[in-house]
């Protein structure tokens, strides 16, 4: 039941565009106690499934620039292979505190987003 309800709540926050990936990852080390590398690698077969149907949805409504999504595809997929070749090699401790790193910086950036979001409104709420 862990696993349908992780499985919806990811693919809600994927279809959104957000990154279900990222809540797929914490949710299967910290709700289920699997190893990093094994949800990360679970994370990469989720996305597969779930990025055709967001790329299809797109496709439809005309949201994607062909151009430069082939450019990022392209270059992405190389920096997938490296990026795979390095988490091999790291130490899961290390792999899980790089993740917590980069989810920080994150939050860190959208809460950030928000705020000058905030100002910039105050600003044009005053003149």
């Amino acid at each position: 039941m862990t696993g349908i309800l992780i499985g919806i709540a990811s693919g809600i926050v994927s279809g959104t565009g957000m990154g279900g990936g990222t809540i797929l990852i914490f949710l299967l080390t910290f709700m289920m106690g699997i190893e990093q590398h094994k949800a990360q690698a679970t994370n990469l077969i989720f996305f597969i499934p779930t990025s055709i149907i967001a790329i299809i949805v797109n496709l439809k409504n005309k949201n994607i620039d062909l151009k430069l999504a082939i450019l990022i595809s392209v270059f992405g997929i190389l920096g997938a292979i490296i990026g795979a070749n390095i988490s091999i090699h790291i130490d899961v401790g290390v792999l899980k505190k790089c993740f917590g790193v980069f989810l920080a910086l994150i939050a860190l950036n959208e809460i950030y987003s928000i705020y000058k979001k905030y100002k910039k409104e105050k600003r044009t709420d005053t003149k």
